[in-house]
């Protein structure tokens, strides 16, 4: 039987100091474990940072990460949140062609998916939206026509619901 892989969402807490990111880079790199998608950020305590890590990978690809994370000096605590019911967003910001006439059709559709138009020009709109990836990629699907630019994702963030 073939092994399944698929995509996990690690979260790290860690020192919130100088090097701390490079070193789980690092681990990554030197194991060839591909990131999909990394964010960082201070967090309730300006000790700690919580890294949010997607990768993709068998069970024992996803333990062996886990693993490595926490023998990491830096490393407070590990979480494998595709273990828990979570709540996950994930940011863009894409920049359109969009000819005037056509500003109030992108504003619907940007107000659909409950977006925001973060910025416009003569010839461009600028569209934020935050949520799972399946609505980011359909706002890029019917977006497309319009032409895309230029666009800006920010890696996943997650976290547990409830206690």
């Amino acid at each position: 039987m073939p092994v399944r892989e698929c995509r996990h969402v690690i979260s790290a807490l860690v020192a919130n100091r100088p090097g701390v990111l490079a070193r789980v880079v690092s681990l990554f790199s030197a194991r060839g474990f591909n990131i999909e998608s990394l964010n960082v950020g201070e967090t309730e305590n300006p000790q700690w940072s919580r890294m949010t890590i997607a990768v993709s990978g068998d069970d024992r690809i996803i333990d062996q990460i886990r693993k490595q994370l926490e023998k990491l000096i830096d490393t407070i605590k590990v979480t494998e949140l595709s273990d828990y019911d979570c709540i996950e967003r994930d940011l863009a910001l894409i920049k359109l062609k969009v000819p005037s006439a056509r500003r109030g059709e992108m504003r619907d559709l940007a107000d659909i998916f409950r977006g925001r138009i973060a910025d416009v020009t003569e010839r461009h709109m600028t569209v934020e939206i935050s949520g799972d990836e399946e609505k980011i990629q359909a706002f890029l699907r019917i977006a497309a026509p319009f032409g895309i630019i230029e666009m800006a994702r920010a890696g996943r963030i997650a976290i547990r619901r409830g206690d």
